[in-house]
């Protein structure tokens, strides 16, 4: 075990004596967190020399149902490769027990190379490209989920829930609504003490656009992958505070038809070698280098639609006057838009990006993102006039809004391939295949009702 190993596994065993097991956090790709869990006796051996899987644990369809994708998994042997525990994240897991702790793992292959196949360093290799050119991102994600009436999502219902500190039913749609939040008042309270207890910078929460619906912002960090790291234990938290107080949550993008989806918000601005905020010149509108940035966006926005929503039941979270983005717009204090500049002081000048589902992975969201911000900064590029009015009033043709045509366009796509690498978005898009192949392979009732015996 090397020394920084030792002395945070030693540090927080005697915070937390009665630690008996560590679950190693591993999220896929399907935004599905995997792992192991290591229990006492063999701490020690994984922070000092990790643990071994299969690669392929990565490459798993939602079901997690293996798609030897890239020949990775059934081709060639199922080879184990390492994970080592992130730094840093080492953390309780109070919902689960004194007992519970967890740490976040990162893969590698066995001669010390990172594994291509995690999203984590898919993710690190777009940020080294920005600090490369002196661009420093500084990042914060926002997630909306619903709470769900527990046993009725176990039976694959979504429904809305009892609120617990109320005793009243979720069925009205208060937007903003204090009372919905006082209805959850236990749960957001265990939420702040966990979050702060596993260094997840919790910022505002409030009531959303349909019953149950809640949003949860993060604090701004100028690490990116710490931004994802952030997002992944924000979900598990709240699957797993929601379920010890009665409740379930979901952050499916669109679990009821005709409600509100659930949408990852990424607030991004980049700060220069001397520590300058370049989307700031002192101006209300923001410098040459923000519109850039907004061009560069929205000219990847066709190529990275099969990341910012990643399965079926993402596609339905869009459609028009949703209050969800429906193409390549952007404009100043308006939430119609795919890229909105909020309002605010010049000097904390950011973009919102507003185009990616709950459901995403964030790692692959963030790399994507900044992918398109470094590609107009470094082109040059220049958007279009900012709208003004509702931008979301129809589906832009030129954006894929179906998950084969989404996953066409990446397939096809060259920019973006460039950034997060041709081989990890050709095994992206073979997995994503093999589980929308999945889904068209299921008979539905409503073919039945349709063709069974047309009159």
């Amino acid at each position: 075990m090397n020394e920084p190993q030792r002395s945070e596994w030693e540090a927080f065993l005697g915070t937390y004596p009665k630690t008996e097991f560590v679950d190693v956090l591993l999220p896929d790709l399907c935004n599905i967190i995997r792992g192991k869990r290591v229990g006492r006796k063999q701490i020690d051996k994984f922070f000092g020399q990790g643990i071994l899987l299969p690669s392929s644990t990565f490459l798993l369809d939602v079901n997690g149902i293996g798609t030897n994708a890239g020949g990775r998994g059934f081709s060639d042997g199922d080879p184990d490769v390492a994970v080592l525990p992130v730094a840093g994240s080492l953390a309780p897991v109070p919902w689960a027990g004194p007992g519970a702790a967890q740490v976040l793992g990162l893969l590698y292959e066995l001669d010390g190379r990172p594994c291509a196949v995690d999203p984590r360093h898919v993710l690190r290799e777009v940020v080294s490209t920005l600090a490369n050119d002196g661009l420093h991102p500084v990042v914060a994600l926002e997630l909306e989920f619903y709470l769900l009436d527990a046993q009725r999502a176990d039976l694959g219902e979504a429904h809305p829930p009892i609120l617990p500190e109320t005793g009243r039913l979720a069925e009205r749609t208060q937007v903003y609504s204090l009372a919905d939040l006082d209805g959850v008042n236990g749960f957001l309270a265990e939420m702040e003490s966990v979050c702060a207890a596993q260094g997840v910078p919790l910022g505002g929460a409030s009531s959303e656009y349909a019953p149950g619906q809640f949003e949860i912002n993060l604090e701004h960090v100028d690490d990116p992958v710490l931004a994802a790291d952030h997002a992944i234990l924000l979900q598990r938290a709240v699957r797993g505070i929601a379920r010890k107080h009665g409740v379930a949550a979901t952050f499916m993008a669109k679990p009821y038809p005709d409600n509100a989806g659930n949408g990852l918000h990424a607030h991004v601005s980049i700060i220069d070698g001397q520590g300058r905020n370049i989307f700031d010149d002192g101006s209300d509108q923001g410098g040459a280098s923000l519109r850039n940035a907004i061009a560069g966006l929205l000219a990847l926005l066709p190529e990275s639609m099969g990341i910012f929503a990643p399965n079926v039941n993402s596609f339905r979270r869009f459609g028009p006057n949703l209050y969800v983005p429906t193409g390549r717009t952007w404009g100043y204090n308006n939430r119609s838009v795919s890229v909105r500049v909020p309002a605010g002081e010049t000097k904390a000048r950011r973009l919102e990006h507003r185009m990616a589902g709950a459901d995403a992975n964030p790692y692959l969201v963030l790399a994507a993102i900044l992918s398109g911000i470094h590609h107009g900064i470094t082109q040059k590029l220049v958007p279009p006039d900012p709208r003004e009015d509702n931008a979301g009033g129809k589906l832009d043709p030129a954006v894929p809004f179906t998950w084969q045509g989404a996953l066409d366009h990446l397939g096809n796509g060259s920019v973006l391939r460039e950034y997060l690498g041709a081989s990890y978005l050709d095994l992206y898009r073979e997995c994503k295949q093999f589980e929308l192949d999945a889904f068209h392979r299921e008979f539905t009732p409503l073919e039945f009702r349709w063709y069974l015996a047309p009159e």
